[in-house]
């Protein structure tokens, strides 16, 4: 285990920071895992329009969630999202980046 992995899996344990979800894959079986949530607001350009617009999006633990997919599932405390678009992985390969959308 790397230093790393060690502070990524100590921030996601934390319950300060990271929280429990249900991780479905597009019919694959219900896991439980912990996610880091970030519920920022996101301010995108269009032409010569700035839009802004309320995001979701979580980090997910590369061990818990080897290959997260638009469409899969994610469960937390009672809301359940849909992965949309493309996950991104950090630069250590070991977080999933994933923007949500209420399912």
């Amino acid at each position: 285990m790397t230093a790393f992995t060690a502070v990524v899996d100590a921030l996601f344990a934390d319950p300060n920071i990271g929280r429990e979800a249900v991780y479905t894959s597009d019919g694959g079986a219900p896991v439980l895992v912990h996610v880091v949530s970030r519920q920022a607001d996101a301010i995108s350009d269009f032409g010569d329009a700035r839009l802004w617009s309320e995001t979701t999006r979580v980090d997910l633990r590369v061990a818990e969630v080897p290959a997260p997919r638009p469409g899969d599932r994610l469960e937390m405390d009672g809301d359940a999202f849909l992965i949309q678009g493309e996950p991104v992985r950090d630069r250590e390969r070991l977080v999933w980046t994933v923007d949500l959308r209420p399912a």
